[in-house]
């Protein structure tokens, strides 16, 4: 299992527009892939809802994991990423 640990990019954390970006680029994986923060189990990086109830604000650590290590990549990435511009 692949497994990488992020800080969130995006300036107001991971609301609306990140989640979306996030769940629907996991969503054409070929793999699971989780997000996790400290404090909460392991959601779906392919629903926003689940990914906004992570409440990961600015500068969070983010813990990314899944069977596929580019997807893992991938998707940690975009979470590492600002993505409100």
């Amino acid at each position: 299992m692949a497994k990488k640990v992020v800080t969130v990019g995006s300036s107001v954390g991971l609301h609306a527009r990140p989640a979306a970006t996030i769940s629907q680029e996991a969503a054409k994986l070929g793999s699971v892939v989780t997000l996790a923060t400290e404090g909460h189990d392991p959601i779906d990086a392919r629903s926003t809802l689940l990914i906004m109830t992570l409440g990961a604000g600015a500068g969070d650590y983010v813990t990314v994991e899944g069977d596929n290590e580019a997807d893992v990549a991938t998707i940690a990435a975009l979470v590492a990423k600002d993505l409100d511009d």
